[in-house]
């Protein structure tokens, strides 16, 4: 039997709306109840609300309000006492009610054992993080408790928020791999790029975002790639560009050419009459394709030199060669 001052004490507490705190109507489903809560508990989390004691006690309050809604035990005794809690009639007629009064205004009758809602009841919570009205409600045996706090845990995991960031890099540093040290609040993340980066690439590490209710939940880190562009290679997908430039003669008669690639020098040859414009393909010498062991192909396009200034034996020479021609 549970004595008079306790429950002056329990039922004198004012009542909290649950779906009001959440936003959401009484017959809402469980994942409307679910959206609402993910919602509110990211607005509200201290990570968001630095030093903010009245965001802090919302956050409190929506967690509350989740760790009842979200549990249809939970949630269908508090509906079936509703905001009169403190007066509800139960008169359906059904065995194995309890009652407490004499049959006033006050009167609480509630079918089942009374001790769900009220036994032990400490008047300050008892470290579980519940109001004292969810307390009164819902009782805080050491079995209970240890409950509660389980489901708690269960109905309030949410993940921390996401953080993003951008990583500028080389083209030579995206061919080749690279690595960056980024400051993280207190801590310095060691970011490796594989060979073969592009632009818009984003890396995902794992758990370094904002911290959520454990560690498992914290955010994650994206960090967002961006190479910059490169004075002497054009990049499409995995094949590189460039353009090489060569003088009329080679151009005439052929020859073979040095150049320099991403993965250093190397010789070309020229074939006899080559045009302006004309694309080398070079199969292998382009960009590594990321995650793989292939690679891209270097197209060179040539540009041919016309000599601005000629010698007289030079002029005479090219006239020689217009009149055969």
């Amino acid at each position: 039997m549970i004595g008079f001052p306790f429950l002056v004490t329990a039922l004198s507490m004012e009542y909290k709306d649950y779906y009001q705190v959440l936003g959401v109507d009484k017959k809402a489903s469980q994942d409307e109840i679910k959206k609402a809560f993910r919602k509110l508990a990211v607005k509200y989390h201290p990570d968001k609300n630095p030093g903010d004691k009245e965001a802090e006690n919302k956050f409190k309050l929506i967690n509350e309000a989740n760790e009842v809604l979200s549990d249809p035990d939970k949630r269908k005794k508090y509906d079936t006492l509703g905001e009169n809690w403190n007066k509800y009639q139960h008169t359906d007629g059904q065995p194995g009610g309890y009652s407490y009064g004499s049959g006033g205004q006050g009167d609480f009758h509630f079918e089942g054992d009374l001790n769900d809602f009220f036994s032990n009841y400490s008047g300050e919570g008892s470290g579980s993080g519940f109001s004292d009205f969810f307390e009164a409600f819902f009782g805080n045996k050491k079995q209970g408790r240890s409950k509660a706090a389980g489901s708690s845990r269960g109905a309030a995991q949410f993940k921390g928020q996401d953080y993003e960031t951008e990583m500028q890099i080389s083209l030579r540093e995206a061919y080749e791999g690279t690595t960056r040290l980024i400051q993280l609040e207190n801590e310095k993340l060691r970011i490796t790029t594989k060979p073969g980066a592009y632009d818009g690439q984003v890396l995902k590490i794992k758990g370094k975002g904002g911290k959520g209710s454990a560690v498992e939940h914290h955010g994650d880190l994206y960090v967002r790639i961006r190479v910059s562009p490169d004075n002497l290679f054009q990049r499409r997908s995995d094949d590189l560009y460039k353009h090489e430039t060569i003088d009329l003669y080679t151009a005439v008669l052929g020859g073979d050419v040095v150049i320099e690639t991403l993965s250093g020098k190397i010789k070309i040859k020229i074939l006899p009459g080559t045009q302006n414009d004309k694309q080398v393909r070079i199969k292998g010498k382009g960009m590594p394709v990321y995650g793989t062991s292939n690679f891209g192909d270097l197209y060179i396009i040539l540009q041919i030199k016309i000599p601005e200034q000629l010698t007289n034996e030079q002029k005479d020479l090219f006239e020689k060669l217009k009149s055969i021609s």
